[in-house]
């Protein structure tokens, strides 16, 4: 398991540097704080991309002999779609979901799970405010500015519960599992600064 960092942690005051004018509209992180910080997320999350649930010791993910199916699971099967698929004309996934919000890191080729969310109309969820929608801006953004490049998707998972109670304890137990780091469970794990911007 990995160890738990406080908030804040992975970041100290010489890493940050701040606009004397909008602290808040023009945060710096540097790009070796920000490789460091997806790499520990990517030594979490790639043996569950590569193994499954089982062989990371994960409890099921159903009760029932849908096992097998949450053994064979994985959200890196599932289509990527753009974040702005939602003003699409057609929908592509409508009714309940789990989605993964997910970039592909380029330098190591590797994927990272950023948010974790369910929903009882996946062509709806995403559209309007979301927190999760300004966490990514501010991802997006600080990327950008340390010149690295990011292949943000999201990707729908409709074989879930229809029901809303069973749905919720599917999401929670897939965050306990992948940890992503902008679900507010798990951000002070991460020491998430993305988050932390806006709030």
């Amino acid at each position: 398991m990995i160890k738990l960092n406080r908030q804040y942690d992975l970041f100290n005051n010489n890493d940050l540097d701040f606009s004397a004018k909008d602290p808040l509209q023009d945060i710096y992180i540097d790009k070796k704080i920000i490789m460091e910080w997806q790499e520990k997320i990517i030594n979490h999350q790639s043996p569950i991309f590569k193994y499954g649930y089982r062989d990371v010791n994960q409890s099921s993910l159903f009760e029932s002999s849908s096992e097998e199916l949450n053994e064979l699971f994985n959200p890196i099967d599932l289509t990527p779609l753009p974040l702005s698929f939602w003003r699409w004309p057609k929908a592509m996934h409508e009714g309940p979901a789990v989605y993964f919000v997910m970039d592909k890191i380029i330098d190591s080729d590797q994927n990272i799970i950023l948010y974790i969310g369910e929903t009882i109309s996946a062509e709806k969820r995403w559209k309007g405010e979301h927190d999760c929608k300004n966490y990514l801006s501010n991802y997006s953004d600080s990327l950008n500015k340390a010149n690295m490049s990011t292949k943000l998707n999201i990707r729908f998972w409709l074989d879930v519960p229809s029901k809303t109670k069973e749905r919720r304890k599917l999401e929670q137990k897939l965050i306990q599992a992948w940890l992503p780091p902008f679900n507010k469970e798990t951000r002070e794990i991460w020491a998430t600064p993305f988050t932390s911007q806006i709030n």
